[in-house]
This record gives C-alpha cells, structure tokens and sequence, in this order.
C-alpha cells in the first residue's frame, strides 16, 4: 500500500544474507489448540536442545548471516531459560521475536519481558471472546492473551496480533480488525489455514475460496484506509502466497495506473521463500524447511551445523524449494505469474496429493486470473524426482 502513494525503484530479486529462523525452543504448551502444527501439550518433551546446545548453534546461525530469530513453541515462556537466551540473542545482534500465545504474559513477568527488549512479540487471537476460547480449548484465554498484549502496548513493545482464519471464525475477522484499532496494535498478521481447495472448477464461488477473496478485500481496504489516516500499521498475510497476485488484480481494478509498479514490485519480492528465507529449528534440533514441514527432517544441528544442513541441496525437496521459479505441474506450473508467487505452499500440495511439486491446492485464484486454461495443466507437467516424506517419531 505504502508503493501506491511513495514508490520506490523496481530491482532485482535479492534474497537476504541469510534466512529468518523461527526457533521452536519447547514443544510444551499450556494450551491444545486446535490448529497446532507442533502438537504440543502441557507436558515436558524428552530430548530438547539445552541451553549451552542452544548458544552454539545460534554462534553458527550468526556466522551464516541469519538476521532474525523468532523464538517459539509450544509456548516459549515456559522454557526456563528464554530470557537469558533471548539477552543472549539481542547481544549478539539478532532481530528477536517472541511467539506467544499471550496468556502467560502477565504482571509477573513483564519486567522481564521488557528488559530484554524484544523486537516484537506476537500474540495469536483466532477471534473475539468465545470463539477465541473454543479454538483454543480454554476458557478465558481471550481475556489472558488480550491482557498481555496491553501489557507489552503499556511498556512501548512492539505487538501484533495473529490470526488464522478457517470457516469457524472468519465472521470474526471484522471484529479483529477494528480490536486493532482500537488497541493501538502495531501488526496484524493473517494466516490462512493449509486446507485443501475443492478443485479447479467454481473457485471463486467455493465456500473457502470466496470467504477467502472477501477476507482478503477488506484486509487490502483497512490497511489502506488506515494509511491514509496516518495509522502506520503493518498489514501481512503468510501460508498463500496467491495473496499477492489477487493484490495485483485488487489494485488493477482501484489503481490501474499503479498496477505495472505493483506488478514489478512483486516480481521482486518473489514469492514463497520456504526453504530459502524461512527456515525452522524444532525442539530436538532438526531442521525443516518451515514450521509446515514438520514431518521432513533436513538433519539435525547436533550432528552437523545449521549452515552446513541449510546449504545441501543433495535433498531433492530443498533443492526444489531453492530453484526460482520452481519446476511445479498443473495450474501452478502453467500460471503466468509463477514469478510473483513461487507456487505458494509446497506443503500443502504434497499432504493433499502427494506430490511436493504438484499445484497448491488453495489457490482461490479463477483460471483466467491467472492466465491458464484446463488445456494447460497437462502441458505444465515437469518430471521431478519423487518426493518421499520421512515421518519424525510423535
């Protein structure tokens, strides 16, 4: 939105020097929620990477130029030692952010969470009230989460909210909206659910596919309005990547006389970067592609360093991820603005069809959206070497 009204010179497609890690420190949680991709429980978890494991990977992670460390979990505000890994991480130079669920930011550790002084903390909403609740299995964890997000607003720490919609709270995401407003909240970040799409025909009339086109309109038209207000807020979506080619067209009909800028600004950004500037180490030490790939483990950083398992690609997942733009099939691979978006979430394609490199199932974009026909899905085939996933032990 900021290019609409001060554009800034097309470049190159730059990767940065090294990707941002999103560092799953504890797998317990002191809640079960619904979408969970790290199947955490208020339990302790065997195997765990100790501190003095934790700062020497993070010696590695900085010589290999990683900017930013999101630390995570589970919960990270239960691991003992968070705060003096995440001074230890500020010292060192690392942009630091927490993820949390934002009930256990409380008075009794705010001093604490202040002191460190964390880029940013992230707190997930999936709603207002009891719909938050229910996602999240406990009663009064809206109340909680909201709590320790005024606190962190009340001590100047830059806080976000993240949201991801699914069809049982998307009648919430206005309410959300105007939360942030209200709150004075710095960052809004919507997710949207790795779901199965129902097919190529009838996209934009599908129940998902068309709550997904409205979710997305009124995201485009409040972060707008609230720039032209003077609100600088951030606005990010994430796990659909179609996001920005539906900008594109969003901003064909508004602005067409932005839409080439908008267009060569997006052909810079480039798109899903899983496995090139998003990377995630688990609470045992394994290395994955993202937070999604769970289920594929690229090496351990107790037996070879990060830098070493990020840089093979001998896997022919990694090496299909770091490829630009990727040798994908069907729409996605006959889909004239692969550059923009990079085929979206490879995760998604491989749970739905087994095929890493096969179309992302949710896309929600109509086939002359994005240039293809039925006829071209076939020609848009690649030969790639067979995925095969290795599951990790629960």
């Amino acid at each position: 939105m900021r290019e609409l009204d001060q554009p800034t010179p097309v470049g190159p497609r730059r990767n940065p020097p090294g990707p941002v890690v999103i560092w799953n420190l504890i797998r317990r949680c002191n809640l079960t929620c619904k979408h969970c991709y790290s199947i955490s429980a208020d339990s302790d978890f065997a195997g765990e990477l100790t501190t003095d494991e934790v700062y020497r990977v993070m010696e590695d992670l900085k010589a290999f130029r990683v900017p930013v460390l999101i630390l995570s979990g589970g919960e990270p505000l239960l691991r003992p030692d968070i705060f003096d890994v995440a001074r230890r991480a500020k010292a060192m130079g690392f942009y630091v952010g927490l993820s949390s669920n934002g009930t256990l930011i409380d008075r009794g550790n705010i001093d604490a969470i202040a002191e460190v002084g964390f880029d940013y903390v992230g707190v997930s909403l999936d709603g207002i009230g009891a719909t938050h609740d229910a996602f999240r299995r406990r009663d009064g964890a809206f109340a909680a989460s909201l709590d320790g997000i005024r606190l962190c607003a009340g001590r100047g720490i830059k806080v976000g909210v993240r949201y991801t919609m699914t069809e049982d709270n998307a009648h919430d995401l206005p309410a959300l909206l105007q939360l942030i407003e209200d709150e004075g909240i710095d960052k809004f970040y919507f997710s949207h659910l790795n779901y199965a799409g129902r097919g190529n025909r009838n996209r934009r009339t599908d129940a998902h596919h068309r709550t997904t086109r409205e979710a997305m309109d009124l995201l485009f038209e409040t972060c707008l309005a609230a720039r032209r207000r003077g609100r600088e807020k951030e606005f990010v979506t994430g796990n659909n990547d179609a996001d920005g080619v539906y900008l594109l067209h969003w901003v064909r009909e508004h602005f067409p006389d932005k839409a080439a800028h908008i267009e060569g600004k997006l052909e810079e950004w480039g798109g899903n970067a899983s496995g090139v500037n998003v990377a995630n180490i688990d609470n045992l030490g394994v290395v994955h592609p993202d937070t999604m790939w769970w289920h594929v483990p690229l090496g351990n950083v107790r037996e070879r360093p990060f830098s070493e398992i990020w840089r093979d690609v001998s896997n022919p997942l990694m090496a299909g991820l770091k490829r630009h733009p990727r040798a994908l099939g069907g729409r996605c691979g006959a889909c004239r603005y692969l550059a923009l978006c990079n085929g979206s979430s490879r995760v998604r394609a491989q749970q739905i069809t087994g095929d890493a490199w096969a179309e992302d199932p949710a896309c929600y974009l109509d086939d002359d959206e994005i240039g293809v026909t039925p006829a071209d899905y076939g020609s848009a085939r690649v030969q790639v070497k067979p995925f095969v996933p290795v599951r990790r032990a629960p």
